[in-house]
């Protein structure tokens, strides 16, 4: 699998400029930036980050989205969705559904 297209893919998914992802990360653009320009796949435990920002597990990362595959169009398109709000608009939706 190559990693850093996977992160890209996600990326783009979701719209997000690579300053986005690093932010949503928690990471420094420089880091990010780094590995993009090196092509080198990030430390197990900043694509650990790269993935939280991205709402997924590791193993979900590395499945490649096989997960998505029973999921309905509509909770699909839900999901998508919501992996591009904020954290701030993520903490509004999950405080409404939980009411």
């Amino acid at each position: 699998m190559d990693v850093i297209a996977e992160i890209e893919k996600l990326r783009k998914e979701r719209g997000w400029t690579k300053y986005k992802l690093a932010e949503e990360a928690m990471l420094t653009y420089s880091t990010l930036s780094a590995m993009y320009i090196r092509n080198t796949p990030p430390k197990l435990d900043i694509l650990e980050m790269i993935c939280t920002a991205f709402g997924l597990t590791l193993a979900q990362f590395f499945a490649g989205g096989a997960a998505g595959e029973f999921l309905s169009e509509d909770e699909k398109e839900l999901l998508h969705s919501y992996r591009r709000l904020t954290a701030e608009k993520k903490k509004a939706v999950n405080v409404l559904i939980n009411k």
